[in-house]
């Protein structure tokens, strides 16, 4: 998944990014709510935390700005403002969740990862023939042979069977799979599905992913 931490405290920024990178999702860290917003204009996110008190723009701009967008990202709203007419508020905006600070950071991982897997068709597992891809245990596998993949092959392999059937051109899996500090180039995709090919091929599995020329990459429905 690809989350947006919009949080003005360093700290607290880098601590959750790393924390959710380690798990496996893809992370951008906005320092404040201008910033927020050329994110979220500019990428697809599942899940976002908004902190209200941001320098430029405020946490309650940015929610207001995102109040019915077509695909809005689930929102975690934290504040050191605790009354329950802030809350009513920010629910009433459409977030999600909200937390009041200070707060456990361990409950702060809970609440995003309860977020996270609220509605979340990625839970079901997927399979393609042989293959079975189960995002819970972030695992592919090929009957009881499981597949050594890397996190980013495991991440594109998912990517193309949860949207089995649909082309995804070289950006969208690039999107995808590398938050916006990355250096790479989305050329770094076409090594990726090569790779992900070959160990797909050592386990009996041919010809899975095809390549749509100048369109980019699909596993046939």
């Amino acid at each position: 998944m690809r989350l947006l931490i919009a949080e003005d405290s360093p700290t607290l920024g880098r601590d959750l990014r790393d924390a959710l990178v380690r798990d496996g999702h893809v992370v951008d860290v906005a320092v404040d709510g201008e910033q927020a917003m050329h994110f979220l204009a500019a990428y697809r996110y599942d899940v976002v935390t908004l902190d209200l008190m941001m320098p430029k723009v405020g946490g309650w701009a940015v929610l207001r700005w995102l109040h019915g967008r077509p695909e809005r990202p689930r929102v975690l709203v934290l504040s050191a403002r605790g009354q329950v007419e802030d809350r009513v508020d920010v629910i009433n905006l459409g977030a999600d969740d909200f937390m009041v600070k200070p707060f456990a950071y361990a409950e702060l991982l809970a609440r995003l990862h309860a977020l996270m897997r609220r509605g979340d068709t990625s839970a079901v597992v997927l399979r393609a023939g042989a293959l079975e891809v189960d995002p819970r245990a972030r695992l592919a596998r090929v009957g009881e042979v499981t597949l050594p993949l890397s996190p980013k092959e495991y991440a594109l392999l998912d990517m193309l069977l949860t949207h089995r059937g649909r082309v995804l051109s070289r950006s969208a899996l690039f999107e995808g799979l590398y938050d916006a500090r990355s250096e790479a180039s989305d050329k770094v995709i076409e090594v990726l599905i090569s790779t992900l090919r070959t160990k797909l091929a050592q386990a009996g599995i041919h010809e899975l992913i095809e390549t749509r020329r100048g369109f980019g990459y699909v596993v046939a429905a």
